[in-house]
């Protein structure tokens, strides 16, 4: 870790970073309040409950967009904003309810939601986020939405009916890719019915484990999703898929990645030179918040 800097990181937070992850950042690192980050979060909200506004920086459509609800409910999960007694009704209330609205409006006839609404063609985005007229449900990022709404415990109509949804299409899916494992993992972490559950898990386990599913070589470039990616942290369920030594040489590549600005970077193409700069600073909170949770920090 002789490379790392903990200073140049958060140099570059304050310098770049949009606010929500200047205030993430505070909240996770320097002391800062939940409150804070759920008012810059709440930025992002629509009057129509969903979240938009390039929240995901690839879409920069003002529109509510299915991904961006996504994230914005990982940021309230990994602050504990549910758990605050002094915010827990508030997010719930204003955050929480208005999302399941929304949610149940852009829902298919399969009582899922898409990974992309066509309100996203008419702006700048990335060309995996185009999509058609009528897209139909997908478990990316459906699943996730389910699982992060019951782990809130939320009870509204549309979680029930779009848990339905997850659970047929995850014991119809094959899939080995992340952006769909992944979605599943949080649905079926936080179901209900623990044994169905956990067959499933041990399914998608044995899919992880087939070569090339994940990228080991620490030093490999492109976007490709490596041991960290799957096990952001030790209570991830991925984490026993990987040995310690295994952890620990991706931990010191994933702090020799920092660039000299103190950064990480990206590993795609970028859509514009502010997507970037946004992007980057999520990248680096990531970044900073896995070396931590592994304790190198």
């Amino acid at each position: 870790m002789e490379s790392f800097s903990f200073e140049r990181a958060q140099a570059f937070i304050w310098n770049n970073a949009r606010l929500i992850e200047r205030r993430l950042f505070a909240y996770l690192f320097c002391g800062g309040s939940r409150q804070a980050v759920v008012t810059a979060l709440k930025a992002y909200q629509n009057p129509d409950g969903g979240f938009g506004n390039a929240l995901e920086a690839d879409v920069r459509c003002p529109d509510s967009q299915p991904v961006a609800v996504e994230q914005a409910l990982r940021i309230l999960d990994q602050i504990g904003a549910i758990e605050d007694p002094e915010l827990k009704e508030y997010v719930r209330t204003e955050i929480l309810y208005p999302v399941c609205d929304f949610c149940q409006q852009v829902s298919t006839p399969e009582l899922g939601i898409p990974n992309s609404l066509p309100s996203a063609n008419a702006y700048p985005h990335q060309p995996w986020w185009e999509t058609a007229a009528n897209p139909p449900a997908a478990l990316n990022p459906t699943a996730s939405i389910v699982g992060l709404l019951t782990r809130f415990r939320i009870r509204h109509p549309w979680v029930e009916k779009a848990a339905g949804y997850c659970w047929s299409a995850i014991e119809a899916t094959e899939t080995d890719q992340y952006h769909d494992l992944m979605p599943i993992i949080t649905f079926l972490e936080n179901a209900s019915d623990r044994p169905r559950a956990e067959r499933e898990l041990e399914r998608v386990a044995q899919r992880i484990r087939k070569p090339g599913v994940v990228a080991y070589d620490p030093d490999a470039q492109g976007y490709v999703k490596k041991p960290l990616d799957w096990a952001p942290s030790p209570g991830s369920f991925c984490r026993k898929l990987f040995d310690d030594a295994t952890i620990e040489q991706h931990l010191e590549a994933l702090a020799g990645r920092q660039q000299p600005d103190g950064g990480w970077p990206i590993t795609w193409e970028a859509l514009s030179p502010a997507a970037e700069a946004e992007w980057r600073g999520v990248v680096t909170v990531e970044a900073l918040a896995a070396l931590r949770a592994y304790g190198k920090i």
